[in-house]
């Protein structure tokens, strides 16, 4: 052999050892990361093989498969009462992916997780197609619906969240306008435009405002600030005067606030007397004398500024660093920067009526094999105790006057404790520009005297064709939570 006949022979066995390496290295070392590419079209065709694993609501199936004919992708994804239910299950679409529920437990639901690896194997060697398992939900159906159908009722944007107070189960979760997770599970070109419509619309259907939108609490914030006043001891006796004014001149300010109700109400009365009446000068004044950090410090320990995972991952909360002092005091009224999700106001509302302890909220109560076998079983966690008993007994004593003889009147229930908060939050660029919102917080007690219910209620009234005097959270918001308190309460 000549001399380039051997370089030709040489190179060309580097080429061939190459190819070698480079095959072994896609089908070895690159296999995961190609295998659970997105791209990977045989991914897409067998994660869509076969029906999925079902999210349970009290004992009963809210999903499901469909078949779809003349598609590789041989299953879809229904959702019974869809609308009802988005904001817990999410979707699973065949072209937008999936959210929620159906993204945090894709595993379970599909069969591809790894603590499914032995049933999956037996399933292989038998012949079996791939099954998936269950996700069994903490929802209350009949509270769900208390939620859901009180905010379809008011034809308004909003949210409700609805907790056990003593565990942190998510009894509730509803967001208004939703939509139909079945209208665009498949891929075809006309639930492509299903899912645009949906995607461009104004009033944001696909956002869950329960978990992932964020505003001013307004006066039900005040529940904290009496908490923060009475922990910090800025007050030792909730029925004593406070000698704060009405109006309310804030701090380093010339800005006076008022009430909604007349001064008499109001005028240097005590705390309990101010949560009655929900008179701002009463929680201005205490914001102030608090400060910004033992403000911040007991926002924190019930959660304020730090996201919340039920798995779902939920926005953080904010209670602003650096705030002056006038915009300290607003924050005691739930204005200002201060903004909050409804399970936020949710969880404030459920750790005081658990005296003092917040729980950290769960959506799932469980994680089933396909065998009906437990894989994972959820436990109460708390999260902090962020008030001594003693001035959550106090808060609670305040919340059940204002329910029985002020403003929160509308979430009397015959024979049952509640305590309630009404809200009413001003927001837009000059504060008045925009509609307020509004909000109810409220729990009600058992014949045990332990609460199992706590309720957030949170109403953007902005498409609503009502006068703005109508707007109000013990007019709006009352109702709703008294509803969904009852349905849990009949269980």
């Amino acid at each position: 052999m000549n001399r380039p006949l051997r370089h030709i022979a040489v190179f060309c066995g580097i080429l061939t050892l190459a190819l070698l390496l480079r095959a072994n290295w896609v089908q070895f070392a690159k296999n995961d990361d190609l295998a659970n590419d997105k791209k990977n079209r045989r991914v897409q065709i067998e994660a869509f093989s076969h029906p999925r694993g079902d999210i349970i609501v009290g004992g009963k199936s809210i999903t499901g498969a469909k078949e779809t004919p003349g598609s590789d992708f041989k299953f879809k994804r229904v959702f019974k009462e869809g609308p009802m239910y988005a904001p817990v299950t999410g979707y699973f679409s065949q072209a937008q992916g999936a959210t929620f529920l159906e993204g945090v437990h894709n595993g379970i639901l599909s069969g591809n997780d790894d603590r499914l690896f032995i049933k999956r194997t037996l399933d292989m060697l038998t012949g079996k197609k791939q099954q998936g398992g269950d996700v069994v939900t903490t929802i209350d159906p009949k509270a769900q619906k208390a939620a859901y159908e009180g905010l379809v009722n008011l034809n308004a944007k909003g949210a409700v969240v609805a907790l056990d107070p003593r565990d942190g189960k998510v009894l509730a979760m509803a967001s208004t306008p939703s939509y139909d997770p079945s209208a665009f599970s498949g891929i075809s070109l006309a639930e492509g435009k299903k899912f645009k419509a949906l995607s461009d619309r104004k009033d944001k259907p696909l956002s869950n405002r329960a978990l992932r939108e964020i505003y001013p609490p307004g006066s039900t914030f005040k529940i904290l600030t009496a908490a923060a006043a009475l922990e910090h001891g800025v007050v030792t006796d909730i029925d004593k005067p406070t000698g704060a004014p009405t109006p309310y001149k804030l701090p380093l300010s010339s800005t006076r606030i008022g009430n909604d109700v007349p001064d008499s109400n109001c005028d240097k009365v005590s705390v309990k007397t101010g949560m009655q009446w929900s008179c701002n000068n009463v929680f201005l004044d205490l914001a102030d004398k608090l400060g910004a950090d033992k403000m911040r410090e007991t926002a924190e320990k019930f959660g304020f500024n730090e996201e919340q995972f039920i798995p779902v991952r939920a926005v953080a909360s904010s209670y602003p660093e650096k705030l002056d002092k006038p915009q300290t005091a607003l924050t005691g009224m739930g204005q200002g920067s201060l903004t909050s999700t409804p399970l936020q106001m949710a969880m404030v509302t459920a750790g005081l009526a658990n005296d003092g302890k917040v729980m950290k909220p769960y959506l799932v109560e469980e994680l089933r094999g396909p065998d009906l076998s437990t894989i994972e079983k959820a436990s109460p966690d708390p999260l902090n105790q962020a008030v001594s008993e003693k001035t959550a007994k106090s808060v609670q004593e305040m919340m059940e006057n204002t329910v029985e003889n002020g403003t929160a009147n509308k979430a009397k229930i015959d024979g049952v404790t509640v305590g309630g908060k009404t809200g009413t939050a001003q927001h837009g660029a000059n504060v008045n520009d925009e509609r307020p919102y509004a909000w109810f917080v409220s729990y009600a007690k058992n014949s045990e005297g332990e609460s199992p219910v706590a309720v957030a209620v949170f109403v953007d009234p902005s498409n609503m064709d009502i006068p703005r005097s109508e707007i109000a959270g013990g007019k709006l918001g009352a109702p709703i939570a008294k509803a969904v308190m009852e349905a849990v309460l009949e269980r």
